[in-house]
């Protein structure tokens, strides 16, 4: 009997929290004589949980930060490059994201951002001299990632600028040519571009270019045409390679936007990364002089220095694009409820995002040994090869789950995701695409050449 008044005092108690209106409501969907039977019986510890359940039920849910960098692997750079890595991130937050979606949208290039971004100071972030910063490469990719992170467009200009043009200037130019142009390229006061595919020939650059040069003198004549070449509508300077017709190997060249012979007309109606101005090149007749020509470059073979190098990137702007489409779905699903709860509570909905928190721990591993590989001066082309086509292929995987849990909503440009699933597209096929780059592995670990 005593046990049963200390029941029924604990239940008053428990009453006492809950609105009588809620009651009065529940009375009709459930017998209260036979639940407050059912709780005259409970313990003493059981009543005091399910008091502090009800009291615990109206406060909101402390929700953990949004975070797709699970393994925290940003907190191995030292304490400098950590600084300028989270210096990138918030210009991407503060400057790009409020206008990322509108300027894809219209297909133009914000031309305002170029002298923010210059005064981060990153571009050429691995050279040495020449007033470039000299770091590693594993902050060059936690850069490119950052980028990609919030638009994949922007993240492709700045490689464009940083890695491609740049870097056939570094690796190829002679000492003069690198005095010339990496200060001010540096500085982001002259923007470059990087003329490699073709209308006609993409993955079979090594061996097939059409665009041909030829030298007179101390003067080059370059004929053919170039697409997809991304800054080139506004680059003060694009590299051209070109099939010399007398010894038939590669060569590069510095050609001016203002070159008789050179024109760059703008590609239109691209489905992804629209914010970079693509061009379709045509050089006719193009006179180029000899001290524009790439001093080191004089085979395919220095050409591909320059892309085993700037595939490394391509596979952290992957990454980049693929957090950043995670963690747009990740905060969508405790935003959005249905059913009269967020649908972050699901089974389904956790596991799918548990899935692509794998896939993603899964690259950034990955891209991070690779970038360590780059920095001991151990990356071999296989190496970035691999990085190259796990990554994107997963970044599909990924930015198509992050749309799926979206819903309809997943189509409308204002929640950001329909433009990681279109740029992801780009990303997956440029810097060589899954099949040449998986012949290029597959060769490393067989022994033999399937390239026809």
């Amino acid at each position: 009997m005593k046990n049963l008044f200390k029941n029924i005092a604990g239940l008053r108690q428990l009453l006492q929290s809950v609105d009588l209106e809620q009651i009065s409501k529940l009375s009709q969907k459930v017998d209260l004589p036979k639940m407050v039977g059912l709780v005259s019986k409970m313990s003493e510890s059981d009543l005091s949980k399910m008091m502090g359940m009800l009291k615990g039920a109206g406060k909101p849910k402390e929700i953990p930060p949004i975070n797709g960098d699970f393994y925290e692997l940003g907190k191995s750079l030292p304490h400098h490059e950590r600084e300028i890595q989270l210096r990138v991130r918030e210009f991407m937050e503060k400057e790009i994201k409020p206008i990322a979606n509108e300027y894809w949208n219209r297909g133009e290039f914000p031309m305002h951002i170029i002298p923010k971004m210059a005064e981060l100071d990153i571009a050429g972030l691995t050279y040495q001299g020449y007033g470039c910063p000299g770091h590693s490469a594993l902050l060059e990719g936690f850069i490119a990632m950052e980028m990609a992170r919030v638009d994949t467009s922007i993240s492709t200009f700045f490689g464009v600028q940083s890695g491609l043009a740049m870097g056939s200037i570094y690796l190829c130019g002679s000492e003069e040519q690198k005095k010339e142009w990496l200060p001010a390229l540096q500085k982001l006061e002259k923007i470059g571009a990087f003329g490699l595919t073709e209308p006609e020939v993409g993955s079979g650059a090594a061996g097939g270019l059409t665009t041909t040069c030829k030298r007179e003198g101390d003067t080059w004549i370059l004929n053919g045409q170039k697409k997809w070449i991304g800054n080139a509508t506004f680059s003060d300077i694009t590299i051209i390679w070109a099939r010399d017709l007398d010894d038939n190997q590669v060569k590069g060249f510095i050609v001016k936007k203002d070159n008789p012979g050179f024109v760059a007309e703008k590609l239109e109606d691209k489905m992804a990364l629209r914010t970079v101005q693509n061009a379709l090149i045509t050089l006719t007749n193009c006179e180029v002089p000899e001290s524009d020509r790439l001093q080191n470059a004089n085979s395919f073979r220095d050409t591909a220095k320059v892309l085993r190098m700037t595939r490394a990137g391509v596979a952290w702007q992957a990454v980049g694009c693929a957090r950043g489409a995670y963690e747009l779905a990740l905060a969508y699903t405790n935003e959005r409820k249905q059913f009269g709860r967020p649908i972050a509570s699901f089974q389904l909905v956790q596991d799918l995002l548990v899935t692509m928190l794998g896939d993603l721990t899964a690259m950034q591993t990955m891209v991070f040994r690779l970038s360590q590989m780059q920095d001991d001066g151990e990356l071999l082309d296989e190496h970035a090869s691999l990085a190259k086509v796990f990554c994107t292929l997963r970044m599909r995987s990924i930015v198509d789950h992050s749309r799926e849990l979206f819903g309809g909503n997943g189509i409308l440009l204002r929640h950001d995701i329909a433009r990681f699933v279109a740029d992801a597209e780009a990303v997956y096929s440029y810097e060589g695409t899954k099949e040449i780059n998986s012949l290029i592995v597959g060769r490393a670990i067989t022994g033999h050449s399937a390239f026809v």
